[in-house]
């Protein structure tokens, strides 16, 4: 167990050191620089401005002065806002990207398990066919038309709901619904399949011929066993909601990590577009790490090597 851990652990810190790499590389070789849209400007103030932010060095110098300041969590300062870090941006935005992906994955997983497990029981019959019409639409319509619907009903027709901003409570369901449906559906469609599988099983006959209550079978080793795929893809179905963010921050106008990032491809931002990524893809890792890690705890036919015996 304890080596599965840490050679997980290693690829993690290999997978976040490539990101780093990638983006760093990418930002550096397309064309244009971060000044272009400050207008025409006498060379001078432009090489000064290259020599101040330490874009006149050598690229593999750059580079690995970044490499340090990383390690040290300093991502330097905005090239568009010299006054504010890119730390400043991350402590401001991280908190609230956090607080919309963790209660739209809560939504996800709560709705999605209960729609996949009364589907599965109630197969062929009205509660299955609601359960998928639901799944089908929440995989069908991009979250940011899902979020245009929503907005649209519940905002302004309705006046339930806020119509974008982040201030309340109520200002987070509507992104969070948006965010979540996707999902949501993956994990109801997935469910079902499982738990209709396990539930032919043998030994869920034998729990049922010794006596043991219906509900008893279902929730201790059912619905148990039917978790091990979900678990599988909760580091993908994270993805996905991060990588959703960045549409719905920008449509709800949620000051987040997504529209800190969004604002800095458009001004060509390094700083800021290599420390969103950097955070955004050590979430995703850490997520997808405590994922394989607690696979390993439910199932352990797992081994050390990450097969199955």
């Amino acid at each position: 167990m304890l080596r599965y851990t840490l050679n997980r652990f290693k690829w993690a810190i290999i997978t976040l050191w490539a990101v780093i790499t990638l983006t760093f590389i990418i930002m550096h070789t397309i064309p244009g620089n971060p000044f272009a849209k400050e207008g025409a400007m006498p060379p001078a103030v432009y090489e000064n401005l290259q020599t101040h932010y330490g874009l006149d060095k050598p690229l593999l110098t750059q580079y690995g002065n970044y490499l340090l300041e990383v390690v040290q969590f300093d991502f330097g300062p905005s090239l568009k806002s010299s006054s504010i870090s890119v730390n400043d941006y991350i402590l401001k935005g991280f908190p609230v990207s956090l607080h919309l992906g963790a209660q739209a994955l809560v939504i996800a997983i709560f709705f999605g398990l209960i729609l996949g497990v009364v589907a599965s029981l109630k197969r062929n019959k009205w509660p299955d066919y609601l359960s998928m019409v639901i799944a089908i639409v929440g995989i069908s319509v991009p979250n940011f038309i899902l979020a245009t619907i929503l907005i649209n009903y519940f905002a302004i027709k309705w006046h339930i709901f806020p119509v974008a901003t982040w201030a309340t409570w109520q200002h987070t369901i509507l992104p969070s619904i948006a965010l979540s449906m996707m999902p949501l559906a993956f994990i109801a469609r997935l469910m079902r399949t499982s738990m209709l599988e396990v539930m032919g099983q043998d030994y869920i006959l034998t729990a049922k011929a010794k006596g043991l209550k219906r509900s008893g079978v279902i929730i201790k080793h059912a619905i148990r066993n039917a978790l091990l795929p979900i678990i599988t893809i909760l580091g993908i179905l994270t993805a996905n909601i991060v990588t959703g963010s960045f549409i719905i921050e920008r449509i709800f106008g949620i000051p987040g990590m997504g529209d800190m990032f969004v604002k800095g491809i458009s001004n060509r931002d390094y700083p800021v577009i290599l420390g969103s990524t950097i955070v955004y893809s050590a979430v995703l890792i850490i997520l997808i790490f405590i994922v394989d890690v607690a696979y390993t705890l439910i199932d352990p036919r797992i081994k050390v090597t990450g097969e199955k015996k």
